[in-house]
């Protein structure tokens, strides 16, 4: 039966070492188990390895796995072979980044090194509201062609999945906007993009005095629009002082569960208002940065589900050193995310390797942790299939392969050159 699987393929893939990520436990506890796996170079408990193996992609899925030792032969002379020898790991997936938008935050980024406070800046018209400035004057042409080559950055990496939020917009027309970007951005090239609406990420101007009435806006009619036109997945919202309370965050997770749409949220970064508990009771499927989260305080998380999200990119760029708590989510079972949060003003960096690496040197994360970050657990953060981010039967057909010794090197080595072959729904887009 696995011979006519592999005689019906579309593509076959030989002599494969596969990083399965089968294995994975939703909490990806790998440093604390107790056969010392985390420790050797040939673990394979968390990466879920199957070595010298066959996989066949039928119509965008992954149709049939098999040890090389019971193929037939004979098979290879007719069957349509798309690749020989390498790792293959699932598509990585960057569950967090802000990726449309227009402007530059450089010349504040000089000007906070040279001693400038951040107050004045924002006086000066820097900080968040010279981004928004920007993306309201950009048309969508310009916004798309601004995020081109953010987004093939991603992609030259493995990136098969990612999420875009709004929210440097703030006026209905321009966080649809942005979220029309986003949508075409994902029809123009191959790469899944699922949108998140986060219209409650500052208080624009025309607010400065009323943030509730700000709040109606986005509940009353962002969130409508956005969800009746289809062009959002989710609801994100910035729960913290300098953003929005936990009560209007609680209005705006209720206005999106009304619509249908899932919850996200930006919450406990640089305070502990227990906006992850919040967003948990309401559904949330993930709760990111969590820098302050309160560690004996995750049952919220636990009961629901949600992905903690860890943005090791702002941590390092804002030079944080509140860390979030990493034990305290593997010993409560929460699945870890990792993403770039790509943004102009705290994670300029368009590269989810790197974030790999700094949440490992950062973070203390295992690299085992870190691929199951940017695969399985970011798929999860995302709503996606439990398939999706695994090398499974019947998962898509997003996968890479690596020219590496071992997985462990994704992790390990930042900006030589290892990526063989980028699939994408079953299709080579990346050679």
């Amino acid at each position: 039966m696995i011979m006519n699987d592999f005689c019906d393929a579309d593509k076959i893939w030989l002599d494969l070492d596969l990083v399965t990520m089968s294995n994975s436990a939703a909490s990806s506890n790998l440093a604390a188990s107790s056969d010392g796996c985390s420790q050797g170079y040939g673990c394979s408990q968390g990466y879920g390895v199957q070595k010298s193996m066959a996989l066949a992609v039928k119509n965008g899925r992954i149709s049939a796995i098999a040890p090389m030792i019971d193929m037939d032969k004979a098979l290879f002379l007719k069957a349509n072979i798309a690749g020989r020898g390498g790792w293959m790991t699932p598509g990585l997936i960057d569950c967090h980044s802000h990726l449309v938008f227009a402007g530059s935050r450089a010349q504040e980024f000089e000007q906070r090194l040279q001693g400038v406070p951040y107050e004045q800046i924002a006086r000066e018209g820097g900080g968040i509201l010279s981004t928004v400035r920007a993306t309201r004057g950009a048309s969508e042409q310009q916004l798309f062609d601004l995020a081109v080559p953010r987004l093939q950055a991603l992609m030259s990496e493995g990136v098969a999945t990612l999420e875009i939020k709004s929210g440097y917009g703030l006026t209905l027309k321009d966080e649809l906007k942005m979220l029309r970007v986003a949508r075409q951005l994902g029809e123009a090239f191959p790469v899944q993009v699922r949108t998140t609406l986060l219209g409650a990420h500052a208080l624009p101007p025309e607010f400065v005095a009323n943030s509730d009435a700000y709040i109606d806006l986005v509940c009353e009619q962002m969130i409508p629009a956005a969800a009746e036109q289809k062009l959002a997945d989710a609801v994100d919202v910035f729960c913290e002082g300098i953003g929005f309370s936990p009560v209007q965050c609680e209005r705006v997770f209720k206005a999106a569960k009304n619509y249908g749409l899932a919850i996200k949220g930006h919450t406990e970064q640089l305070s502990d208002l227990k906006g992850s508990q919040l967003a948990a009771n309401y559904g949330a499927l993930s709760v990111d940065h969590l820098e302050y989260l309160d560690a004996a305080a995750l049952q919220p998380l636990v009961e629901n589900g949600t992905v903690a999200v860890l943005l090791p990119g702002a941590f390092y760029f804002l030079r944080e050193t509140k860390l979030p708590p990493i034990q305290a989510l593997r010993n409560a079972g929460i699945p870890m995310a990792i993403a770039t949060d790509f943004n102009p003003g705290t994670s300029p960096l368009a590269s989810l390797r790197l974030m790999m690496n700094m949440a490992c040197t950062l973070f203390r994360l295992t690299p085992e942790e870190a691929l199951a970050g940017v695969t399985c657990h970011a798929a999860k953060a995302l709503g996606l299939s439990d398939d999706s981010g695994r090398l499974v039967v019947g998962a898509p057909a997003d996968m890479l392969l690596w020219d590496i010794k071992h997985p462990s090197e994704l992790a390990y080595q930042i900006g030589v050159p290892a990526l063989k072959q980028r699939i994408y729904q079953g299709e080579t887009s990346y050679v």
